[in-house]
């Protein structure tokens, strides 16, 4: 995929998008650091040193608290307290407790955890408990995904803590389970052998947290396993088991295997599954004999007599066994919509349990006044309805049954990502001269930076690294998208998950655990899938007035019913027999009630964001969220840099010519001194062509000239000192800059390589032009097709570059872009990019290199290649793994087609409603006499939510609409500064 030397072995593939702690200074310990923490108060009221002293007597006398400080002249309080006993809170209340005013705390840190939610059941849940969060003293921010079924919360630590954060979604209603927190980063899952009592693990504790890199020691003394966060850079697993084994004393005897823990969310998701399908096959051992005694048996002669027969006054057989075998539906089997629709009303807001339970009682306690009735008078006849709440439960269950189902899926692109990794490595021990001395495999999770590996045919990378002895091909399909097998020689980076192909390699491990390419993957995608597209605003805006409307939609429906039966405006022959006036608006009122719940639209936006953004991923698109996939689809101008973007990236020198009697050796020997510290393609263009020079010149000799106060000059070129001498490097402009005359000779020789679409690099030395170096950069060869498919597509191609405009016009007649903007600075493109947004267009940036940046942060969509540099890929929305330009179409198509699908979503899900409501509320009943029985409006509530997440499953089926056969795998594109 790229190439890459030993100077970049720490820099990471992919930057994650600012979802760490962001608390702890690089390098720092996070977790030892708040072993005891420190927190200052700024205290108003003190008057004189006894005020000081009875807070510091306070304070001090509380559990967890170290030390206090209190200034009664500044006015402020410093107290160091062990936040597993005490927290912020809890020492700033009691300071107020004896009346001092206490301002807010000062130089807050930010902490990050993820949650599992369970019990989430429509978009209002989501919200709800979003608010529950926001509440939480000390929380700053909260994202809740519905679909994702996950929270990720940013809190200050000194404040609160997870422990009251999950507290606070259990009070709302809901369950709530740590996935991870911001300290995750780097831990190891250890199982303890031989240790026999609590002194021995607290012997283990002591002993690796006294290692270096170890940030925290978590031990389960019962389950005898022990979880250590480090720090990768400095120590690693092998190196932690190695210190279990040596804190033994004989003749007692320590060791550690890796443990795995349970994965708890698909447990989780099992278990969810599990329990919706018994709860509905236990409301069916119920509900179907409910169904059988009120519809089916009644019509059968001999049971219809049986079950109309009388057990006291006007009370039937039928009557007492429906109540019976309806009641364990309705107060056991739904008791999880009662608890729902509880914790709903005492937040103040209203979900679908609100209106499953208002429909279900309605229909129950109106038939046990049926039957109480009938039980009490021999004259009274009427109608139960048991089947109705019966019935209705278990269709929900079943829709929610067969919704948790097909949501699973939705995570599926994601779950096969994260398996790629192979559960072996096979780890080289070397002498000091480097050769191989013995093999040992070992688990990928054992492996350390700096490990050396090797990779057989036909075996998948276990973690990122770089090849440092033979050469083969590696398949990336499953990271990039792409099918072609990528050459890999020595230099070359390799990602874990891979496939080696055909050649036996030695790799050396740059990135483990989190760090990976993977690992960062997923963790985009996982972020994205968290994040809420805008277009979502709407379906939440709906949701929230939905039930309320609902509800008052219901009683007016029941209310019309009553009253047009009570005044005779409608003909009795329209009333079923058995029933009354007040029956048939019941029924109407309660299918309103329940056909019009809002499930599903709370569904249509993350789960097709879900899958989408997987399937992105798997095909080496990686969109940061449901912003940017929304975004994208609205694009009509895309502006690509030139260098490493159209062009492959990897430019060489392709013709010299030297204006003075300065020997060509030196003249390139002087160029590559100025420009060996620049990190440019030319420069390093510059840089191969005199080492090659060199070569047929009979020097074999890889020195380079020391350079002195080298500068870049963005969009020029590069100035250094070389040998005493001042080197210039660069394009017309710089030249200019610095004041060198430009001869007739040389505007001539720039003038025929332009017209070639070559770059024209010019070199002065002492302020006169010596000669010039034409470079060459080819096209991609995916270019033209890329550019002709998006004008099919109705987006017009835009070229920006900082290279000259003879080379820029050239390069974009030969790709068929029309605008053209050269010789522009970083500063420039972007304005360039605003310039367009002035007038109403929203513009893409396609870039690699660091002066691509602010352009990509400027755009409305930014996508970075992959092969690019770690700025512009954190600056981007959207990053393609591969340098192919078919994967920017790959990416708008994407958006396109998932905003296609949570519109059709939004029809599924409002469908329904829009259809089934004026039904439920009986307008076609006066011509047609078809009317929606509650039972029947439950099952068409269960059925919308299960065709919006299945709607979106049908996004797995995407391909990609461009596909170039033949495509050469770019090398590294660098920092794009001249």
């Amino acid at each position: 995929m790229e190439q890459n030397g030993e100077n970049h072995l720490k820099d990471p593939l992919l930057q994650a998008d600012g979802g760490g702690s962001g608390a702890s200074p690089a390098g720092a310990s996070p977790r030892k650091e708040r072993k005891t923490r420190k927190v200052m108060f700024n205290v108003r009221g003190i008057s004189c040193a006894s005020c000081a002293v009875s807070i510091e007597t306070v304070v001090a006398g509380l559990k967890g608290v170290e030390s206090v400080s209190v200034s009664p002249l500044q006015g402020q309080a410093v107290v160091q307290y062990r936040p597993e006993e005490a927290d912020a809170r809890t020492i700033k209340e009691a300071i107020e407790g004896l009346n001092f005013e206490v301002d807010e705390l000062q130089e807050q840190e930010i902490a990050v955890c993820r949650l599992q939610i369970k019990g989430m059941a429509c978009t209002s849940c989501s919200e709800s408990v979003e608010r529950a969060l926001q509440m939480v003293p000390g929380v700053k921010k909260a994202a809740v995904g519905l679909a994702l079924e996950e929270a990720k919360v940013h809190f200050d630590p000194n404040i609160t803590s997870r422990d009251l954060i999950i507290e606070a979604i259990e009070d709302a209603g809901f369950g709530a389970d740590l996935i991870s927190s911001g300290d995750d980063v780097n831990k190891v899952h250890l199982k303890l052998e031989g240790v026999s009592s609590p002194e021995d693990i607290k012997l283990i504790q002591s002993r690796l947290e006294s290692v270096e890199g170890v940030n925290n020691v978590e031990c389960d003394t019962a389950g005898q396993t022990i979880i250590v966060a480090y720090d990768p850079d400095v120590t690693g697993p092998r190196l932690l088991i190695q210190c279990i084994q040596d804190a033994a004393q004989p003749p007692k005897y320590f060791n550690a295997s890796l443990y795995s823990p349970p994965k708890q969310r698909e447990a989780e998701r099992h278990h969810e599954i599990r329990n919706y399908r018994n709860q509905f096959l236990w409301s069916c051992l119920f509900s179907v004999p409910v169904f059988m005694f009120s519809m089916v048996l009644p019509m059968i002669s001999p049971f219809g007599d049986w079950l109309f027969y009388k057990v006291c006054n006007n009370m039937t057989i039928g009557m007492l066994l429906r109540w019976l075998l309806c009641s364990p539906v309705q107060f056991i089997i739904g008791w999880r919509f009662y608890v729902g629709a509880y914790h709903a009303l005492k937040r103040g807001y209203s979900n679908m349990d609100v209106l499953v339970a208002l429909g279900t009682n309605a229909a129950y306690f109106y038939s046990v006044y049926i039957v109480l009735k009938a039980l009490t008078s021999e004259s009274f006849e009427g109608q139960d309805f048991f089947e109705t709440s019966a019935m209705l439960i278990s269709f929900i269950l079943l829709g929610k049954y067969l919704e948790v189902v097909a949501k699973g899926k939705t995570s599926d692109a994601l779950s096969k990502l994260t398996e790629l990794a192979p559960e072996t490595a096979c780890l080289l021990t070397l002498d000091k001269d480097g050769n191989a001395i013995s093999e040992t495999e070992i688990s990928t999770q054992l492996l350390q930076r700096n490990d050396v590996i090797k990779i057989v045919p036909g075996e998948k990378v276990p973690v990122d690294g770089v090849v440092i002895k033979g050469q083969s091909h590696v398949n990336e399909s499953m990271i990039t998208g792409e099918a072609r097998p990528i050459a890999k020689k020595p230099g070359d980076k390799v990602i874990g998950g891979t496939v080696n192909d055909n050649g036996c390699i030695i790799v050396k491990v740059t990135h483990v655990g989190s760090e990976t390419a993977l690992s960062q993957i997923v963790q985009l995608v996982e972020a994205a899938q968290l994040a809420r597209a805008p277009v979502q605003k709407l379906a939440d805006r709906i949701s929230r007035f939905f039930v309320p409307t609902v509800v008052v939609a219901a009683f007016l429906t029941w209310l019309g019913w009553f009253v047009a039966g009570q005044f005779d405006i409608y003909p009795r022959e329209w009333i079923p027999k058995a029933m009354d006036s007040f029956e048939l608006a019941l029924q109407f009122g309660i299918s309103v009630l329940v056909v019009a719940c809002p499930c599903a639209l709370g569904l249509a936006t993350p789960t097709a964001v879900m899958v989408a953004t997987g399937k992105g991923a798997s095909q080496g698109v990686l969109i940061k969220g449901g912003n940017a996939l929304e975004k994208a689809h609205k694009v009509k101008a895309i502006i690509f840099d030139k260098t490493g973007t159209l062009t492959v990236g990897k430019p060489s020198v392709v013709q010299t010519k030297v204006f003075s009697k300065i020997p060509l050796l030196e003249l390139c020997d002087l160029a590559a001194g100025a420009e060996a510290n620049s990190e440019h393609p030319l420069s390093k263009a510059i840089v191969e062509y005199t080492k090659k020079l060199r070569e047929q010149y009979g020097s074999h000799s890889d020195h380079i000239m020391e350079s002195k106060d080298f500068e870049v000059h963005p969009g020029a070129g590069v100035s250094a000192n070389v040998e005493g001498k001042l080197v210039l490097v660069g394009n017309k402009r710089l030249m200019q800059e610095f004041e060198v005359p430009i001869s007739s000779e040389v505007e001539g020789h720039m003038s025929e390589t332009e017209e070639l679409a070559r770059t024209c690099v010019l070199v002065a030395i002492d302020r006169t032009i010596c000669g010039a170096l034409s470079v060459s950069d080819p096209l991609k060869p995916e270019a033209g097709r890329a550019i002709s498919y998006l004008s099919s597509m109705g987006i017009s191609s835009i070229m920006v570059t900082g290279d000259n405009w003879a080379t820029a016009k050239s390069i974009a007649k030969e790709v068929g872009i029309g605008t053209v903007f050269a010789e522009i600075d970083p500063v420039g493109k972007a304005e360039k990019i605003k310039d367009l947004q002035m007038k109403g267009l929203t513009v893409a940036m396609v870039g690699d290199g660091i002066n691509d940046s602010p352009a990509l942060a400027a755009a409305d969509v930014g996508l970075a290649i992959g092969a690019g540099t770690d700025v512009a890929i954190e600056a981007a929305d959207i990053v393609l793994m591969r340098s192919s330009l078919e994967d920017v179409i790959t990416a708008i198509d994407l958006s396109r087609k998932t905003l296609s699908r949570i519109r059709l979503n939004y029809v599924w899900a409002l469908g329904y409603n829009v259809l089934g409501m004026p039904v439920a509320a009986g307008v076609l009943f006066p011509f047609t006499g078809i009317r929606l029985p509650p039972w029947l409006a439950g099952a068409c509530m269960a059925a919308s939510s299960v065709s919006v997440v299945c709607s979106s499953l049908l996004l797995q089926l995407y391909k990609k609409p461009l596909h170039v056969e033949e495509v050469a795998a770019g090398p590294k594109n660098d920092p794009d500064l001249v």
